[in-house]
């Protein structure tokens, strides 16, 4: 056959390309955001939380760390904030605008400084003188006390308590309420009667299967009648009424423990002032001190004051800072567990960057940016050490709430905490996941890919 024989495909046998067919509409979007600006930020955490579903031991136990460090700040904050609430309330239960002025401190000639307390330089004088609104306008109420302790007996029972002579105005500066019977009256005091208000703790210690008031009890080998019964007021030990009784002033300075005179007045130990509000405290307390060295003949610079003021609001603010630096440094402490726990999770994240270096090759040969491998490291540390933020935070709120209904400890939750603890769980995880995605990120994909 020749050359002019041979035949030629015609136009018509040509085969025509079939078209191409139409790309699946979610794969073009995913497409189209590769090339836009990589993996996103949805698809970056679906990724991440795969990964950690996919060795469920190795996560529980990498966020064990951050686990106990957030139970721990939580129960520990809320414990610190409990028991600071439960003090201040303890301190401010009698009112936070009370003034205790103290005998003592006295001067010897020898010119050594005796302790507070060591002397009786106090009057019913120097009471009245505060209670003069004139002399001291700030002032509302002054009590006058005196005290000391007395063998109780009534019946079989009987026990050493402290008794307390007082006025009328006790009951009032002192919050202090009556479970039953009546308080101290002033015909009480300028009679000298042997009447007395019990403690709870005493009613119950010397009349434990009756009611206490109309019965009587001996103080001192002396016969009193007990007339009332105060409200418990929660308190334990020396210094609470509970554990006391409270009879006229005039009895106890004249009767039971021979009050000595001084300037021509009978001694005592303490003066409790209120003050009319809290903002009136510090006003309160110069005209205590102006009235009680004009009285006692000092110099006004009180370089000679033979007395002690003792302001119940600097008790409470130095008690107050004084729990809260206690609490943040359990809380510091507790923080060292979360420290440890964030260097668990950047040692376990630098073996999953080993351990996935062809997958880190294979996607960014499939185009996945540094960006993208950062992203999704980031976003398993994070996810590490929010999932044991989050289950430490439920840990620790069961914690402290457990030891409040028991009683062990008074616990307050607060949100700052809560938020403080979580906040700072994920701080550590995200500064210790920065190392090991900052590593897997700059892999070369083409050694990534011959990684054995």
């Amino acid at each position: 056959m020749t050359t002019s024989e041979q035949s030629y495909p015609k136009p018509a046998d040509v085969s025509v390309a079939a078209a191409p067919e139409p790309i699946d509409a979610e794969l073009a979007a995913a497409l189209n955001e590769l090339e836009g600006g990589g993996i996103g930020w949805g698809e970056t955490a679906r990724f991440a939380f795969a990964t950690l579903r996919a060795n469920p031991l190795r996560t529980l136990l990498t966020a064990l760390g951050v686990l106990i460090g957030v139970a721990a700040v939580v129960a520990l904050l809320a414990i610190g904030r409990g028991s600071q609430e439960s003090i201040t309330a303890s301190i401010t239960a009698n009112g936070a605008n009370l003034l205790t002025i103290r005998s003592g401190a006295t001067n010897t000639p020898g010119g050594i400084r005796g302790a507070v307390g060591g002397a009786q330089n106090l009057t019913i004088a120097d009471a009245e003188a505060l209670a003069n609104p004139e002399a001291a306008p700030n002032v509302a109420l002054v009590s006058p006390e005196y005290m000391g302790n007395a063998q109780l007996v009534a019946g079989a029972n009987n026990l050493n308590a402290r008794v307390t002579g007082a006025t009328a105005n006790y009951a009032a500066v002192h919050n202090s309420s009556l479970a039953e019977g009546e308080f101290i009256s002033d015909e009480h005091v300028r009679t000298t009667a042997n009447v007395a208000v019990l403690g709870a703790n005493v009613a119950e210690t010397l009349f434990p299967d009756q009611s206490a008031v109309g019965q009587q009890l001996r103080v001192n080998g002396q016969s009193f009648s007990v007339i009332g019964v105060l409200e418990s007021s929660g308190g334990t030990g020396f210094g609470s009424v509970d554990d006391g009784i409270i009879v006229p002033l005039s009895t106890a300075q004249r009767k039971l423990f021979g009050a000595r005179s001084l300037r021509g007045s009978l001694t005592m130990q303490t003066v409790v002032v209120q003050a009319r509000s809290a903002e009136a405290v510090d006003g309160a307390l110069a005209e205590v001190q102006a009235v009680l060295r004009a009285e006692h003949r000092l110099p006004s610079d009180g370089s000679e004051d033979d007395f002690s003021v003792i302001n119940q609001q600097d008790i409470l603010e130095t008690v107050t800072e004084t729990t809260r630096m206690l609490t943040l440094f359990l809380a510091a402490i507790a923080a060292i567990s979360l420290l440890v726990g964030g260097i668990g999770i950047m040692n376990i994240m630098l073996v999953s960057v080993r351990e996935r270096t062809r997958e880190i090759g294979l996607r960014k040969a499939l185009g996945a940016r540094e960006g993208d491998i950062l992203r999704q490291f980031l976003f398993e540390s994070l996810a590490l050490s929010g999932v044991g933020g989050l289950v430490g935070l439920l840990i620790g709120t069961v914690i402290a709430l457990t030891l409040d209904v028991t009683g062990l400890f008074t616990a307050s939750l607060s949100w700052d905490a809560v938020l403080l603890a979580f906040g700072f769980a994920l701080t550590v995880g995200l500064f210790f996941g920065i190392a090991p995605a900052r590593s897997a990120a700059r892999l070369d994909p083409i050694v990534a890919l011959r990684y054995e």
